[in-house]
């Protein structure tokens, strides 16, 4: 058991370090961009303004990913696939230099690639807090989630995950149309990342020590206010180790939503970017130290 755990963990590092190292291949080439447009089709046909037609769309995304999981038996390869830390912090870094540059417009342009609020509106300090939240919740989603469910159930759990957060990512969205349609991939997925957001908690504290009191406080003092249960507890984390307050108010597609503040920091500012960033980052590298103990730990016990 703890030699093929073990195994797996190996497998599972060479993923997650393929993605820190190369990031993702072009969308036209990548495996969850062919399931997007999957997706996109299922939808024309199911799509009923019902949780049935939704718990439909939901089980056949599923399928699709539990299908490719057939096919795919490499740990390794279902992590890299699955993974992506590098473009996460890409493309935050983009809008850091945008706005680096006093290039509000360009920063402005930019912010749909990572967050779905409305930049129209947004200057260089509101752009940062919309950035810093999204890569805090992000890193649960595109880093932290995967590696989790790789390791509990193989590509398999890394498949089905992936697909679970990308279908609640194109009709998850609260509105109109998706309420009760995207309802069953949006618990589903708040359901697979419940642990993967605390652990992402436990990872900001290993790599940002100096604050632990304060991450643990703010988690259990402000995460619950936020809407959802898992990108809450990411956001308390992050703005506490970074020493800012997140939240607030954000417009979503003409719709105002009024966030409770998490931590109790300063507001963001265009240099926090980077900030978030590497701390993105150093918890990746903290599992990738982490993933390389438990196969050496198997390894030297066959």
């Amino acid at each position: 058991m703890v030699t093929s755990l073990a195994r797996r963990g190996g497998g599972i590092g060479a993923g997650l370090l393929a993605d820190l190292a190369l990031g993702d291949p072009p969308t036209r080439w990548h495996p969850v961009g062919w399931f997007g447009t999957t997706m996109t089709a299922v939808e024309h046909r199911l799509y009923r303004d019902s949780r049935a037609a939704g718990i439909a769309h939901a089980a056949v995304g599923a399928g699709i990913a539990l299908g490719a999981a057939a096919g795919c038996r490499s740990t390794a390869a279902a992590t890299a696939i699955c993974t992506a830390g590098r473009g996460l912090r890409r493309s935050a870094d983009h809008i850091a230099d945008r706005l680096d540059n006093g290039d509000l417009p360009g920063a402005r342009e930019l912010l749909p690639t990572l967050a779905g609020r409305d930049p129209a509106n947004l200057d260089a300090n509101d752009l940062a807090r919309a950035v810093v939240e999204s890569v805090a919740e992000n890193t649960v989603d595109a880093v932290v989630a995967p590696v989790w469910w790789a390791l509990a159930a193989g590509a398999r759990g890394a498949l089905v995950h992936r697909a679970l957060n990308t279908m609640d990512a194109m009709v998850g969205y609260r509105g109109s149309r998706y309420e009760r349609y995207g309802w069953a991939a949006a618990r589903l997925d708040d359901a697979a990342a419940w642990i993967p957001a605390r652990l992402t908690a436990a990872l900001v504290v290993a790599v940002r020590p100096a604050t632990a009191q304060q991450v643990l406080a703010t988690v259990r003092r402000d995460a619950p206010g936020h809407p959802s249960p898992n990108a809450g507890v990411a956001e308390a984390a992050y703005a506490a180790a970074l020493g800012l307050q997140l939240g607030g108010t954000n417009v979503y597609g003409g719709r105002v939503e009024h966030r409770p503040t998490l931590g109790s920091g300063r507001p963001p500012c265009p240099a926090d970017i980077r900030r978030a960033t590497r701390l993105c980052r150093d918890i990746t590298v903290a599992m990738l130290a982490a993933l390389a103990t438990l196969a050496a730990t198997g390894g030297a016990r066959r």
